[in-house]
């Protein structure tokens, strides 16, 4: 059995650690945890307080939901189509910078498997931190997890002393030029690299530092998701709210 339980509240997800021990635990009150939920089993409810909860599948979705975070996270449209065209799986070395809150590494170690190599690296401390607690949660959840090392600080900085090569970087960033021309003579033959550029400018200095670092520009886009819901008379029909901006993706190839 996991270290951590899931457990579902209509649209809220709770994280519990089975610690032997009790706790004031943030949105469900003060219990044990060890000792009222290491027998539940997964589709079972439990009365917490006032509360009934379905103990949930640790799997990437409830891990997201539940995740602490502090930075802003790339959302699961985003991170699969990084995921996708990039083509990472098990058995590839990536790197993830900055780090966050750990949005994407999250499915990055979902798909990467026990093979892979997931590098890190992120300059604030504080971010850092909520991201690992995140990353940890994940290792002991999922069935298998990639090598995972981490490291301190700017990218530009830090990546030339890991001595690896990479099959696949992405960079979230303010400024992205640095890291760019520090990564890319550690891509392999074959290999992409993405940016993460919340705004237009940052696109177009991604764009020109791939091409001066001789990577081709293979993918720009900004993708959209628009969620639908069941009309009150019938039928399904788009939801009303915000058609919200994320970031515009670019991937560069080393050919």
């Amino acid at each position: 059995m996991s270290d951590w339980v899931v457990l579902g509240e209509d649209e809220r997800i709770h994280m519990v650690e089975l610690v032997d021990s009790t706790l004031r635990i943030k949105g469900l009150g003060v219990f044990n945890p060890k000792l009222i939920l290491s027998e539940i089993e997964v589709g079972e409810e439990v009365l917490i307080g006032q509360k009934y909860l379905t103990r949930m599948p640790a799997r990437l979705p409830e891990l997201i939901k539940g995740m602490q975070r502090r930075a802003q996270t790339i959302s699961a449209k985003d991170a699969g189509a990084l995921i996708s065209r990039m083509g990472i799986g098990p058995g590839d070395c990536v790197l993830d910078a900055g780090l966050g809150s750990a949005g994407l590494s999250l499915h990055l170690a979902r798909v990467m498997g026990n093979s892979g190599h997931l590098l890190t690296i992120e300059p604030r401390e504080e971010h850092a931190e909520v991201g690992l607690a995140n990353l940890a949660r994940a290792a002991d959840c999922f069935p298998e997890f990639p090598q995972h090392d981490h490291c301190e600080g700017l990218v530009d900085e830090v990546v030339g002393n890991t001595g690896l090569e990479f099959d696949a970087v992405i960079l979230d960033m303010a400024d992205h030029s640095a890291a760019i021309n520090a990564c890319a003579p550690m891509l392999k033959f074959g290999a992409r690299l993405a940016c993460y550029a919340p705004n237009t400018s940052q696109l177009e200095s991604c764009w020109q530092t791939c091409i001066d670092v001789g990577l081709n520009v293979e993918w720009a886009a900004e993708i959209i998701e628009r969620p639908w819901g069941r009309a009150s008379k019938g039928g399904v029909r788009p939801t009303k709210g915000a058609f919200g901006h994320t970031a515009f993706l670019l991937i560069a190839i080393k050919n």
